[in-house]
This record gives structure tokens, C-alpha cells and sequence, in this order.
């Protein structure tokens, strides 16, 4: 070979420090790419978010025309007694989710017909009409239903699911901006965990069905259903550090009359004081205002408080149920007309230190308005 040819390709390589900045400036490029890809995934996961809520609005507006009511948060067959029914087969104790009632409106008819049938645990044991208790586990079996993960009821921005026996829920069901807490108002008791008892939003208890002609304030600025978060189903322990979205703290009795106490136990974003627990989505057949439910009195992604002493259960009768989101900066909700908007997290709250109302100007601002069904407020931007 000659010295010519040889020289030749030596010029045609690439020196060390020249390989060395190409794969700098490929580095460079790709640490300003990744924040673009990411955005466009979450926004891509919003939108399908938004679709499941659309999705869910269908459902509602079939439901109605069926019934003339929307379903009730929970509701179901009537309780039967604990003592003979140890189990927990006997009856659904008047506790299914309106997303039970909602099954054959979203393209979940075969699983609602074996619910209404009963069918039986995986064992073999026969279970009453209407399904069991909608947190049953037993050594009975299981019961496929309540165990069934529904693709729909999962937003794919939440990025811990719940754990636990039963499938889980990303969405949650408006109570308006009612507190509950067992307290009588004007010799009316608003509680979360009796099917009596009313609340100014949507969806209440089995005695306290709304039609769309009890939403005096329209159905175009009265929200139905939104996101809410979860970092997995557990019991009480320490706030401070967690994400003020994930979790609620229990054992909190002012948040009734003083809702904006419950921003006191955060400093940016975390939970610094208080001891919380998980039970949202969780169990996604569980009418409890804590499992599929939210109401509009703290802002969107903001914390959860209530006045359950009970660490294990999810039977709070009263708090602050926030909606929230892993998207930046608020969450996808569905309107009573069916339509979605994306609704900021720093929306108009009004007076946080206000007790709550049971008829009237809701005294949460934008957000409660939101809503109230027949508070005869104007509507605001959210």
C-alpha cells in the first residue's frame, strides 16, 4: 500500500476529541428533547383521561334517560344484618358506586347482569342479587366483579395504583360543596355516611337522587365527576413529606366548621403535621364518600382532611375531599351537560374559614358554585 493511500485514511477517521464533542452535543440535544417527549406523553395522557370523563358523561345522560335521576353515589340492595350475615354475601348493604349502577351504560353490560344475578364466589358459595358487600373478602372465594380491573377507571397519569384485594378507580363523583360531619344546619344533618342525609351536589345517597330538573343553577356550570389520587391503600401514619394529594388526613374535626384549617398541615405541596391514611380508589364497587368522592371546597390539588378518628376504615362522615391530578397544574372534570373542561388549581375558593351551607350562594367562591347544584350563583373561570 502506498504512503499516499495510507495518509489518505488517517485524514478520513476521527480523532478522540472530536468523537468526544459529537457525543457531547448529542447529549445536549437529548437532555433538551426529553422535556418535550415527556410533555407530549402527559398531554397525551390527559387527553385519554378526558375521554374516560366523556366517556362516563354518555353513561350519565343514558342512565338519566332511563331512569330520569342520575344513579346515586351509593345505593344498591338494603342492608341485612351483620350477625347473620357474617360473610357478607347476604346483601351489598345499600353501598355499591354509582359506577356499579352505571355498568351497562359503559359497555359493561355482561358484568352487571351476573352482578344483578348474584352468581357465586370463586369457591362456589351463591351470593345475593345485587352482589355482596362491595368490600367483601372472604375464604369463600372471591367475587370476579369486584376484583375485574375496568381499563376505564384508570386515568394513566396516576402513576401508583391502589393495592388491596379489590380493582380500582382514578375518578371520583361531585358532593357539591357539602362537608357532612353528621352536623345539623337550620335542623337538617348533612352526613356523609347515611343515604338520607343530602348534600348540594350530584350525587348523594339512595334517598337522594337528583334529576337533571333539581339542577336549578344548570347543568353546564355544575360539575358531575373529576380526578382524584392515591398512593395506595394504607392505614394511618405520619404526615410529614407525603404528597398532600395522595392521602387525607383523618382525626382532623375543625375542617367542618373551618375547612381552610386543613392548609395548615402543608408547606409546599407536602404534608407536614398530622397523621393520614389512603382509601380513595381503592375499592371501586364502595359507595363512601372517601373512596369515590370529592367535593368542591378546596381548590383542585390541594389536601384532604376529615373528622374520622379511624385510621383503618374508609367511613368518614365528613371533610374535605379534594379532587386532584398528576397533570400540572389542575384537573380534567366533567360537567353535568356532559362536557369536559380542564379546571385550574388556583380556581377562585372564596372563604376557606366559612362553615358549610345547605342552601344559597355556596361560600367557596368559583369552586363551590361549581358545585352546588341550586345555589343560585353566577358562573366564574375555572
Amino acid at each position: 500500500m502506498s504512503q499516499e493511500l495510507r495518509s489518505r485514511r488517517r485524514e478520513a477517521g476521527f480523532t478522540l476529541v472530536e468523537l468526544l464533542v459529537v457525543i457531547a452535543i448529542i447529549g445536549v440535544l437529548v437532555s433538551l428533547l426529553l422535556p418535550a417527549v415527556q410533555s407530549a406523553r402527559e398531554a397525551a395522557r390527559r387527553t385519554q383521561c378526558s375521554n374516560s370523563l366523556k366517556q362516563f358523561g354518555l353513561a350519565l345522560m343514558n342512565y338519566h334517560d332511563t331512569f330520569r335521576v342520575f344513579p346515586p353515589r351509593r345505593g344498591g340492595t338494603s342492608a341485612c344484618s351483620g350477625a347473620s350475615d357474617l360473610s357478607r354475601i347476604g346483601c351489598n348493604y345499600d353501598r355499591l358506586s354509582a359506577f356499579v349502577a352505571l355498568l351497562p351504560f359503559y359497555e359493561q353490560k355482561a358484568m352487571a347482569d351476573f352482578i344483578a344475578g348474584g352468581g357465586k364466589t370463586s369457591g362456589g358459595t351463591a351470593v345475593a342479587a345485587g352482589g355482596p358487600a362491595p368490600w367483601y373478602t372472604s375464604s369463600l372465594g372471591t367475587y370476579e366483579p369486584w376484583q375485574t380491573q375496568i381499563k376505564m377507571l384508570i386515568c394513566p397519569s396516576d402513576r401508583v395504583l391502589p393495592g388491596g384485594a379489590n380493582a380500582h378507580n382514578s375518578y371520583a363523583f361531585s358532593m357539591g360543596d357539602t362537608l357532612g360531619g353528621g352536623v345539623a344546619i337550620n335542623g337538617t344533618t348533612v352526613n356523609f355516611g347515611t343515604n338520607t342525609a343530602p348534600v348540594r351536589g350530584i350525587f348523594g345517597g339512595s334517598q337522594r337522587c337528583v334529576g337533571l330538573q333539581f339542577i336549578t343553577d344548570g347543568s353546564s356550570n355544575t360539575i358531575a365527576m373529576s380526578e382524584r389520587t392515591t398512593n395506595g391503600w394504607f392505614n394511618g401514619r405520619t404526615a410529614a413529606g407525603e404528597d398532600m394529594r395522595t392521602a387525607t388526613v383523618y382525626n382532623f374535626p375543625s375542617v367542618i366548621s373551618n375547612p381552610g384549617s386543613c392548609l395548615g398541615t402543608t408547606i409546599k405541596a407536602t404534608f407536614q403535621s398530622g397523621n393520614i391514611k389512603s382509601k380513595f380508589g381503592s375499592i371501586w364497587t364502595d359507595g363512601q364518600a372517601e373512596v369515590v368522592a370529592f367535593n368542591t371546597v378546596i381548590g383542585p390539588n390541594g389536601p384532604s382532611c376529615n373528622n374520622d378518628s379511624n385510621a383503618g376504615s374508609a367511613d368518614a362522615i365528613g371533610g374535605a375531599l379534594t379532587a386532584g391530578s398528576n397533570h400540572p397544574g389542575g384537573v380534567s372534570g366533567l360537567l353535568g351537560d356532559g362536557s369536559v373542561r380542564f379546571i385550574n388549581q388556583n380556581i377562585n375558593t372564596g372563604n376557606l374559614a366559612s362553615p358549610q351551607v345547605i342552601s344559597g350562594n355556596s361560600p367557596y367562591g368559583v369552586w363551590g358554585a361549581l358545585g352546588s347544584i341550586s345555589g343560585k350563583e353566577a358562573g366564574g373561570e375555572f
